[in-house]
């Protein structure tokens, strides 16, 4: 087996897991707007549902493939605790935040119908902070920051991601939805 297995395994599922975060952003800030609300079919909340939990997958599979790899010789508390890695300690404090705030925001939305709506909204509200956080994470702790070809789509997406989030808090709070009959 190759000794880099477990880089490729981190590198590319942190990749992955963070693509999946900036989709279900997206998603979710698409389905916040008027015209989605009038003709969106209920599968595309499932779709933004199911893009969450396959980020929190992948962010497990970058977990996993950090402490499996043998290079730098991260531990546990070097991936759960923030500062507590000797390698680039705040670029990977950013990292460990961005742990706590998906889980977070993914638990939540798991117990939604069972929390008040309050707790889940805020809770959820987090999402901007958590794309931001790992936003940073990106670009200080990935070793694939410098490059084109991974600097050029994370531009591109954080000017997505922020031109809707602006929008969306621009519009105001969102009316109170009517039961269905």
């Amino acid at each position: 087996m190759n000794d880099r297995l477990w880089w490729y395994v981190a590198r590319s599922s942190g990749l992955v897991a963070w693509v999946l975060l900036a989709a279900s952003n997206l998603w979710g800030l698409a389905l916040t707007t008027r015209l989605s609300r009038r003709f969106a079919p209920r599968w595309l909340l499932d779709v933004h549902r199911f893009l969450g939990g396959l980020a929190v997958a992948f962010v497990g599979i970058h977990l996993a493939g950090i402490v499996a790899d043998t290079f730098v010789h991260f531990g546990l508390a070097d991936v759960l605790v923030p500062l507590a890695s000797d390698w680039h300690p705040w670029d990977i404090a950013w990292g460990v935040v961005a742990l706590y705030l998906i889980l977070a925001v993914e638990v939540t939305s798991l117990l939604r119908h069972r929390l008040p709506h309050r707790v889940w909204k805020a809770v959820h509200g987090l999402s901007f902070l958590l794309f931001l956080v790992a936003t940073v994470h990106v670009l200080l702790a990935g070793t694939d920051a410098g490059d084109w070809w991974a600097l050029a789509p994370v531009i591109g997406v954080t000017m997505a991601v922020t031109f809707l989030s602006v929008a969306r808090i621009a519009a105001g709070p969102r009316p109170a939805r009517t039961p269905a009959p």
